[in-house]
């Protein structure tokens, strides 16, 4: 190889852009108000808002524009920057990387960054940068459930536009009835066409999750209410989420006081300190078994 043409080749690879490193957080809301719930927006609400409120050093260098946290936005869109200057960052977007709170601060800043009305530029992988936990000072995340995704819109929007109409109505047929359910944290009630179901995120770290659920499931004490069925579970941003299947026409309210007691069954058995018995480790293995991992 000549001289000439090692140092083209050299110089070639010195100009190249540096590849950036995906790193994956497998519990990327950790240490953020009302953790489950962040995880809930995420996963389980089809249309669901709640506000955030920026940190003192972030918060000053923007014009008080009021933050909303969305489940999702028109056409997977990651943030919104709307005419009437509020922003709106998504939780779920088209592209993610390997830290779902990078991601969404990402977003964030870059509604924060661009003018009322105008499309907001996001890029698919972030790299380094502010996380979610870097930027948000909320006490409490205030999760508020709707019918609709009317939310979308400014007060002042065209919605005589048959384009946007017919955008919005076929957004909204895809809503399933959801409600939230008082007696647990991150405890959600949905209808589907072919049923209901409870859904709880459990705040504890999966291995102390798992054991809790496998000593309840091996003493029988893991069933909601008469004709419910616990149907097994998923783990996603890090957290267990168990879910039953509830009887036809349950409601929301009726599972108040049956997830409570389950709630003080599920405490005191994650208070136990002695090991498994091997009735519970096979439970352990049977919900292993039927989980689901959600990315």
């Amino acid at each position: 190889m000549s001289k000439r043409r090692k140092q083209h080749r050299a110089t070639g690879a010195e100009t190249q852009k540096p590849k950036t490193r995906d790193v994956f957080v497998p519990r990327p809301f950790s240490g953020l108000p009302n953790e489950a719930d962040w995880v809930a927006m995420r996963e389980l609400l089809p249309s669901a808002t709640a506000p955030l409120r920026l940190k003192a050093e972030y918060a000053e260098q923007v014009d008080d524009r009021e933050i909303t946290l969305a489940t999702v936005l028109p056409l997977a869109w990651p943030a919104m920057s709307r005419t009437d200057g509020r922003v709106f960052v998504a939780m779920q977007r088209q592209f993610q990387s390997g830290d779902a709170s990078r991601d969404v601060a990402a977003s964030l800043l870059a509604a924060l960054a661009s003018e009322p009305g105008q499309p907001v530029a996001v890029p698919a992988r972030p790299g380094p940068g502010p996380r979610l936990q870097d930027l948000i000072d909320n006490d409490a995340l205030e999760v508020s459930i709707h019918d609709t995704f009317d939310f979308w819109l400014a007060d002042d929007a065209d919605t005589d536009d048959p384009q946007i109409r017919a955008s919005m109505e076929r957004a909204n047929a895809s809503i399933y009835p959801s409600q939230r359910v008082e007696t647990a944290d991150a405890a959600y009630w949905c209808q589907t066409p072919e049923r209901s179901h409870l859904r709880v995120v459990l705040p504890d770290d999966e291995d102390t999750a798992l054991a809790a659920l496998a000593r309840l499931r091996a003493a029988e004490a893991l069933t909601l209410m008469p004709d419910s069925k616990f149907a097994g579970m998923f783990r996603t941003g890090g957290l267990l989420v168990p879910v039953w299947d509830l009887p036809s026409g349950a409601s929301a309210k009726e599972c108040e006081a049956p997830l409570a007691e389950l709630v003080e069954r599920y405490a005191e058995v994650k208070a136990a300190s002695e090991p498994l018995s091997s009735a519970e480790r096979r439970a352990r293995d049977g919900l292993v078994g039927r989980q689901l991992t959600l990315r």
